[in-house]
């Protein structure tokens, strides 16, 4: 391909044009490969989203043409996910520092938190929150910026991704709001009690993982693979849960694509499977007297899988 002109314009048509050559697999953020390389080519240029528009018109120097066409060949070269090459994503209109510690952030729970989680929880009375498996820490943040009165508790069994939790917090100033516990599910929590168990767990199957693309084989395999079939973990949630839930609390785990297989696992359960206006799916809401009804169904299957 033909050098591109020496605008931010024109380097963003060469890195989509590029992009598209390569075929190049998004979902970490954007969802095409024009966003893709605007993302890049604004994040090297240092041009802000909402500069004007004449901004992309102007002519580079040498220098900053050079490194925003390293980048965008960086990303095809690599197959490394844009946010891991800008050492940044964006959640719930805030940004995190992300990188190979901890998965991307962008699930569709960051709808629930913008609504506060109405109509299922008055969130004038949501005190204590717990993000189970918080990576990056961008869900336990973007609940605090949403719930200035609760304390958020920021779990995870990797120490990797709480060192990376506790970046964001930092970032956020939210340090004595945000709590980053190394722990194992729930297994750090005895005696607490949540408003709000929310959870974006692994829960990919096998199968799947092995046919994901080359993007997202950067990201850490553990904040991915959930067992044969994608429910060893959410299996344990949905036994451990009613313990830590206060009684008129909620639990919110996204599952993805394996919705099916939970739903299979668990016939007489009446998730309730979350609608999303900007898109998303395969995310159950739970209230706490339902949790506790069907404990012993959830009991039961943790045993029959050995998950217990």
């Amino acid at each position: 391909m033909t050098r591109p002109e020496k605008t931010a314009r024109a380097l963003i048509k060469w890195g989509a044009d590029r992009f598209d050559e390569a075929g190049l697999v998004y979902g970490h953020g954007t969802d095409n490969a024009l966003d893709e390389a605007a993302s890049l080519v604004l994040h090297s240029l240092a041009i802000g989203y909402d500069q004007p528009d004449s901004v992309l018109d102007e002519k580079l120097s040498d220098t900053d043409y050079v490194r925003a066409r390293e980048l965008l060949e960086r990303r095809v070269n690599t197959r490394r996910p844009a946010a891991y090459l800008m050492d940044e994503a964006w959640f719930a209109g805030m940004p995190f520092f992300v990188d190979e510690r901890v998965l991307v952030p962008r699930s569709p729970i960051a709808e629930l938190i913008a609504a506060r989680f109405e109509p299922w929880i008055d969130p004038d009375r949501v005190d204590r929150i717990v993000d189970i498996g918080t990576g990056s820490g961008c869900i336990a943040i973007a609940c605090a910026a949403a719930f200035p009165q609760a304390i958020v508790d920021a779990t995870d069994v990797s120490c990797d991704a709480l060192d990376v939790a506790r970046i964001n917090i930092a970032r956020h100033g939210l340090e004595g709001r945000v709590n980053p516990v190394e722990s194992d599910l729930f297994s750090a929590l005895d005696g607490k009690s949540y408003d709000i168990i929310v959870s974006n767990p692994p829960y990919v199957s096998r199968e799947e993982v092995e046919q994901l693309a080359d993007e997202y084989h950067h990201e850490p395999a553990s904040g991915l693979l959930a067992g044969e079939d994608g429910l060893d973990i959410v299996v344990r949630m949905l036994k451990e849960s009613a313990k830590y839930l206060a009684a008129d609390g909620i639990l919110v785990v996204e599952v993805g694509y394996s919705h099916e297989a939970l739903q299979a696992q668990y016939p007489e359960v009446p998730f309730v499977w979350l609608d999303f206006e900007k898109g998303g799916a395969g995310v159950f809401l739970l209230e706490a007297a339902v949790l506790a009804h069907y404990q012993p169904i959830f009991d039961s299957v943790a045993l029959q899988r050995g998950t217990n």
